[in-house]
């Protein structure tokens, strides 16, 4: 490649003093010393319409640079909303999968329990129906908001569709997690929710799975949503024989 008006020694200038010069050519903060000096060469072995070319050449890089930055923080911000519930300020079941995944592998290589406390609003199709979804919507976000403010920053919250809910509770075993899941449980129940002149009581099942290194995460979720359909169909049962 020919460039008009460079010098002879141009290219052999860069080859020689590559090495030499651009460790001189720097300044405190590992800036070079002028727009040149990274090739090894000052600006004074440059024509004016080589300096020029280099000095745009840089500029346009930076442009990139700050270019390639930006998208970076676009990426990151739109994998952040993608770990989101769209109604709730919880995690969703993907992002959810994700971090149990993680709790599974460090119990694995360090030790430590972990468990699952999965949730379900009993008679939630009713509000819906008999209410609306902006009802429904009120109780979802109300189950969400009680969860948060009753667990650890270390614990993992999330909404897993639905009226569904789930826990990863840490360093917790299956009894101390069944005894934080009746109190999770009593804390959602603990206030009636309400939407504009309506109220309504609130009431969960639950169920428990302690993390194993035997089970993949999805069987894990499964096998706690499992034991909380159990618990409910219990609770039906109960009811059903408890009356006249």
């Amino acid at each position: 490649m020919k460039i008009t008006g460079a010098r002879p020694e141009f290219f052999s200038a860069i080859r020689k003093r590559a090495l030499t010069r651009a460790a001189a050519a720097q300044v405190p903060g590992g800036a070079p010393a002028d727009a040149t000096a990274f090739l090894g060469l000052s600006e004074a072995d440059l024509t004016p319409a080589v300096q020029g070319a280099l000095k745009t050449l840089l500029a346009e890089i930076d442009d990139l640079r700050a270019e390639v930055g930006r998208l970076k923080g676009r990426l990151s911000e739109a994998e952040g909303l993608a770990d989101r519930d769209a109604l709730t300020p919880l995690l969703n079941r993907r992002a959810f999968v994700r971090e149990l995944s993680r709790v599974r592998t460090f119990g694995q290589r360090y030790g430590g329990r972990a468990s699952i406390v999965y949730f379900d609003i009993d008679g939630f199709k009713a509000v819906n129906d008999r209410y609306g979804h902006a009802a429904g919507d009120a109780a979802l976000v109300a189950v969400a908001e009680r969860l948060l403010s009753q667990v650890r920053e270390s614990d993992v919250v999330a909404r897993m569709g639905g009226d569904e809910f789930a826990v990863i509770l840490v360093q917790a075993d299956a009894a101390v997690a069944e005894a934080k899941a009746e109190a999770l449980a009593a804390a959602i129940e603990r206030a009636p929710i309400r939407f504009g002149e309506w109220s309504a009581p609130l009431h969960v099942s639950h169920g428990v799975r302690e993390v194993s290194a035997e089970l993949e995460p999805e069987a894990l979720i499964a096998e706690a949503d499992a034991a909380m359909f159990a618990r409910k169909r219990a609770r039906r049962i109960a009811v059903r024989t408890a009356l006249p």
